[in-house]
């Protein structure tokens, strides 16, 4: 067992679930077990929430609330600034866990850490900044101002590929704002669920706080139903697959819940003829081959000018010849291994339909034959109406196509069902400005001279399109997690109504 795992509080065979500084499923034979992707070996097993287990941790999620959100917000800002220190005390243990059981390099797993030590202080920040509005009442007498309020119980469904980070936009926020936490981890990266719940675990214990504030279940869809379903539960949030987020979004709507979702990308980066190529191409070598493919912001497209098409594609193909793939915890490796043999598939069924409509492999795309689930990451040329290309394959396969007017390439560009990231390389304002503008990218994050990969938590983050419409994170996300209300006060002797209207009695 490796030194790291007992370091945060995760023991063989036995990880659990918590509310707080309780475990539940210790009376259920089901147990999800955690391989890691890198050697194929078995790390450890996590009990999985039974339906009773679920109804304590709502119970407590509901009776902690009560308590939380009469606590001032400044003082829920105070133990999320614990919480964020605290995470700085375990971030290289962390950092290699997600490593360990995820596959992403050990340099990634450390910069998940610290999206959540940044996010906790965004958070304390926010804790002072929950500001409502005044406005001018057309009524002699009247105040009206806006306020918001705490929901309740947040539900947090999060993915594998960013195990913890994406969770603590969500919780952290929720938390300031006033609300609970029911969080629901990925079942492919249960380890990383329970190490964070641990640690937060220790800040609610030194204190004295609810058990219910942070709550951690684990399991599959089923569970992930049981919260969808459940109307003590106002907001899920919910990361994943667009056929999954469809589903959460029509069973919440259905109980006139709200949502928060964050679904697939198609992301696309445009290199004009006058880009600055040394720098472009670092952006999509990382976009592209970072995290092994497996980001909702990875860089699957690349839309090159037709007059510096064949250098890209050349430089490209000696680039991905080169790339160090290995164990992500080792110093020197780029790419690790894919989260397990279904993506591994799954890739190459993606490869075999690109040359079945047309397009053809130029490199890479080979299985690894070495315990794990390793693969070269892939350059294809394609036309960008195929239906491989037109869906998000979760893997690390770059599609070329070549343009020739902007016009061209923005129909390119916006011409998919997802909008989640974009990027335009270009040293011409003109072309920055319209890629920008109405007239240009469609997606919920643009960026010019900065790859699709890689966002700062000061923003707001989320996409248009199929992948959902909700915002995470920074910026006034925090609204989401909260309701509005607009009150007016009448210190006057009179009763006079909007708009002019006498009704007397």
């Amino acid at each position: 067992m490796k030194d790291f795992l007992s370091s945060l509080g995760i023991k063989e065979k036995n990880a659990g679930t918590s509310t707080g500084q309780q475990f539940l499923g210790k009376d259920t034979a089901n147990l999800i077990t955690s391989h890691t992707p890198s050697e194929g070996s078995e790390i450890a097993g996590v009990y999985e929430t039974t339906k009773e287990e679920y109804e304590k941790v709502v119970t407590s999620s509901q009776e902690a609330f009560e308590t939380w959100r009469m606590t001032p917000a400044p003082e829920r800002g105070e133990i999320v600034r614990q919480i964020g220190n605290k995470l700085r005390e375990y971030k290289d243990p962390l950092g290699k866990l997600i490593s360990y059981e995820m596959g992403k390099i050990y340099q990634e797993g450390l910069g998940e850490v610290q999206e959540m030590i940044d996010i906790c202080d965004f958070a304390v920040g926010q804790s002072r900044m929950l500001y409502g509005f005044t406005m001018h009442s057309e009524r002699p007498q009247h105040r009206m101002y806006e306020q918001y309020h705490p929901l309740g119980p947040v539900g947090v469904i999060s993915a594998f590929n960013f195990p913890v980070a994406v969770y603590s936009w969500n919780a952290m926020l929720s938390a300031v704002c006033g609300d609970t936490i029911i969080w629901k981890g990925s079942e492919k990266t249960p380890l990383c669920s329970v190490a964070v719940q641990n640690i937060v675990a220790e800040v609610l214990k030194e204190n004295d706080l609810p058990e219910g504030i942070f709550n951690l279940i684990t399991g599959g869809r089923e569970v992930g139903q049981w919260m969808t379903e459940d109307e003590r539960i106002p907001l899920i949030s919910a990361t994943g697959s667009i056929p999954m987020g469809k589903k959460v979004a029509q069973t919440v709507g259905a109980r006139l819940g709200k949502t928060i979702l964050e679904l697939g990308g198609n992301n696309a980066i445009v290199i004009s003829k006058d880009a600055d190529l040394e720098m472009t191409l670092r952006a999509v070598v990382f976009g592209a081959v970072g995290t092994a493919g497996q980001r909702c912001t990875s860089t699957r497209r690349l839309i090159i000018h037709e007059s510096v098409y064949d250098e890209v594609k050349s430089r490209l193909e000696g680039i991905y010849d080169n790339i160090s793939i290995g164990d992500p915890l080792e110093s020197g490796t780029l790419v690790g291994p894919l989260i397990d043999q279904d993506a591994v598939e799954m890739m190459q069924n993606a490869l075999k339909q690109v040359e079945k409509e047309g397009g053809s492999i130029l490199c890479g795309g080979d299985v690894l034959e070495r315990d794990g689930n390793y693969v070269k990451p892939a350059i294809c040329e394609v036309e960008n109406h195929y239906e491989i290309v037109q869906n998000e394959t979760f893997a690390p396969i770059l599609y070329l196509m070549k343009y020739s007017t902007l016009d061209e390439a923005m129909s390119y560009h916006n011409g998919v069902r997802q909008g989640l990231s974009s990027s335009m390389f270009t040293l011409n304002m003109r072309e920055a400005e319209n890629f920008l503008s109405h007239r240009g990218s469609d997606c919920g994050i643009a960026n010019i001279n900065i790859g699709t990969s890689g966002a700062e938590i000061g923003g707001a983050f989320g996409g248009e399109k199929e992948t959902g419409g909700g915002r995470e994170s920074g910026s006034d996300a925090w609204k989401a997690y909260m309701r509005r209300q607009t009150n007016t006060i009448n210190w006057g002797d009179e009763l006079p109504l909007a708009q002019g209207i006498e009704f007397d009695v």
